[in-house]
């Protein structure tokens, strides 16, 4: 099975590092992505630039709408994603816990499945 790594992080996290401290942290990330290619479990990772440049797209009864970044009511953004292969959930969550990222960050684990396939998801509590 396949799963995403979402690095969640607060938006203002990145301005707070010095430069030095923001190479360190990537290359940590760099390395870690390296180690989970070298076991045949790595299908893509990214680092992704903040939100000051990017665009929210929405299309509602044939009107499209652009809203330019940065968004003022992001409490977090995705800093970024290591897509994985050949991984069940447990070992997905193991990797996430090793996850450099998970020291400054959260890191949610999200299986790859169609939008109306729910069958891969655990039962909610209670049920």
């Amino acid at each position: 099975m396949s799963y995403m790594l979402l690095i969640v992080e607060p938006p203002q996290q990145r301005r707070a590092r010095t430069e030095a401290q923001g190479r360190q942290a990537y290359a940590r990330m760099q390395q870690f992505g390296e180690e989970l290619r070298a076991q045949g479990k790595l299908r893509a990772v990214e680092s992704l630039a903040g939100s000051a440049g990017a665009v929210r797209v929405q299309s509602r009864d044939g009107r499209t709408q652009l809203i330019d970044g940065p968004f003022a009511e992001a409490k977090e953004m995705i800093g970024g994603f290591f897509l994985l292969d050949g991984v069940d959930r447990d070992e997905a969550i193991e990797i996430a816990r090793r996850c450099p990222a998970a020291e400054w960050a959260t890191v949610e684990v999200r299986a790859l499945a169609p939008c109306y396939d729910e069958s891969h998801a655990p039962a909610a509590a209670g049920a």
